[in-house]
């Protein structure tokens, strides 16, 4: 059997065995129990699923210290990162407990039988009802709000479906702390046993997919393990919906506008969004269309300077480490392609480190495109609008696209952003793509490869993954769900095709 161990990124040894990898029948024992959870879970009702969320966000508020230390030494990602991080996670947590006490996310609506244009209409009543068990994949630089605690463990809960986590290797320690404390609290709140499942190694993941008890996925990762797990889900005698959040170049574009007006502002604003966490950010912006001449130059001088003074990052994993050293040794030694500016040599050769790097390309080559996780930027020149247009063809689809333009800039701004909008689910103006906030508007997905589905998995309006419609027709009024039931339900709903507020 093989053992989980936690690795110091910032040395490169081994601290401590976690735990044996997860075995078949253990993957089975907490799918199992997963089901088992689920309709004592859905019987908490919105109140009490709400009631859990506060509990699970107040349990790891109280174990702070202990949550942000450990992540720490596992991640390399520094104390205030993480300590911002669980403060996150502890805000969605208890923002999706408001979506339930809302309940507009059970799209309740009720049709009252009568004649119709068609003839008459028997009662029907709708909501969103849990799908089930959801299997829940750890991201690697995102140890809480992405993790065990994170975004789709939340919503699934919220939406009433037990968890079963796959924990990252880059950080399984981390992951056994938390789901101890989740699965503590949970208890604590009333939730049945199973709510909240771990399991560790790639071989229980790719059980866990395949588990028929599981009815749904949630992965932030990369598109090849997308895709490998669903080869997985293609495989299952029933198939299951995959809900991924995978890879994005994000893409930023500077007008001549913006040039002239903030060039020095906004090349180190753009190097301190790539390099931001070591550029291990799903939002990192990897390609920069900046005009030509001299205010471009004024830009891309100012991304220089920033480049140098940048510090050498440890990354999370060796892993990422040796793809960031042979994606850029890779995109360097492509035909136009140069290298602008190389950041501060790390201090040591214990660890993770990597070297920032600004390239300069004189066109949109072949793999230039592609992902690179880690401290890497890449700027395309452009000259004219007609330019510019056919450098936006070629890219792919991303999670964010940026235009940063000029004061009171809106033409070329406008049609900037139309022609990126197919290929991006947010459309940033003057500001960096590497935060996201947790919101109702917000949307953290995209088409492929950045995602594969037309959700979110960043925000409230995630939650409605993990659902699916039912309808109660002529039901006994004794049968209904309190959400349809005749007189005030405490929440919006359609009637008659009416929008009723509570």
């Amino acid at each position: 059997m093989t053992d989980v161990v936690s690795v110091e990124p910032r040395t490169g040894g081994t601290v401590e065995v976690v735990a044996p990898e997860t075995t078949p029948a253990e993957v089975d024992a907490r799918c199992a129990a997963a089901a088992a959870a689920a309709p004592g879970l859905e019987a908490l009702g919105r109140d009490g699923r709400a009631d859990l969320l506060d509990t699970l966000a107040d349990a790891l508020e109280a174990r702070r210290t202990d949550v942000v230390g450990v992540a720490d030494r596992e991640t390399a990602l520094g104390q205030a990162r993480l300590d911002g991080e669980l403060t996150r996670t502890c805000f969605q947590l208890r923002l999706f407990g408001e979506v339930l006490r809302e309940g507009s996310y059970v799209e309740a609506t009720v049709d009252h039988a009568g004649d119709t244009p068609m003839g008459p209409r028997p009662d029907l009543r709708r909501m969103l009802v849990p799908l089930g068990p959801v299997a829940v994949f750890g991201a690697s630089n995102f140890p809480l709000a992405f993790s065990v605690p994170g975004g789709d463990t939340a919503a699934a809960l919220a939406a009433g479906c037990p968890v079963v986590v796959k924990a990252h290797g880059s950080h399984p320690a981390t992951s056994a702390l938390v789901a101890e404390i989740l699965a503590a609290a949970a208890s604590q709140a009333g939730a049945p046993d199973g709510t909240i499942g771990l399991v560790h190694g790639l071989a229980a993941g790719a059980a866990l997919v395949a588990a028929p008890q599981i009815r749904a996925v949630g992965f932030t990762g990369s598109p090849t393990g997308a895709t490998a797990l669903m080869e997985i889900i293609d495989r299952r005698p029933e198939p299951i919906p995959f809900f991924g959040e995978l890879a994005g170049l994000n893409p930023v574009v500077v007008t001549p506008a913006a040039a002239a007006e903030r060039g020095a502002d906004l090349g180190a604003g753009l190097v301190g969004s790539f390099t931001l966490g070591g550029g291990q950010f799903c939002t990192k912006p990897g390609l920069t269309l900046l005009p030509s001449g001299r205010d471009g130059d004024a830009v891309l001088d100012a991304m220089a300077v920033a480049v140098r003074e940048a510090p050498a990052p440890v990354l999370l994993n060796e892993g990422i480490a040796g793809s960031y050293r042979s994606i850029s040794a890779r995109l360097r030694a492509l035909p136009g392609v140069s290298t602008v500016a190389e950041g501060a040599p790390a201090e040591t050769t214990d660890g993770f480190t990597a070297t920032p790097l600004l390239l300069a390309a004189d066109g949109l080559h072949d793999g230039l495109t592609d992902e690179c996780f880690g401290p890497l930027g890449v700027v395309v020149r452009y000259d004219g609008e007609a330019a510019l247009s056919c450098l936006l063809a070629e890219l792919p689809s991303s999670l964010t696209a940026t235009v940063l333009r000029g004061a009171g800039e809106t033409e070329l701004p406008g049609a900037v952003a139309d022609t990126l909008r197919p290929r991006a689910g947010r459309i940033l103006f003057d500001a960096f793509p590497t935060g996201v906030a947790v919101s109702w508007a917000q949307t953290h997905g995209g088409p492929w490869p950045s995602t594969n589905t037309q959700h979110t998995s960043v925000g409230p309006t995630a939650i409605r993954r993990f659902l699916r419609p039912v309808t109660w027709q002529d039901a006994p009024a004794e049968l209904l769900p309190p959400e349809l039931a005749e007189g005030p339900a405490g929440l919006p709903r359609r009637i008659d095709g009416r929008l009723v507020l509570p």
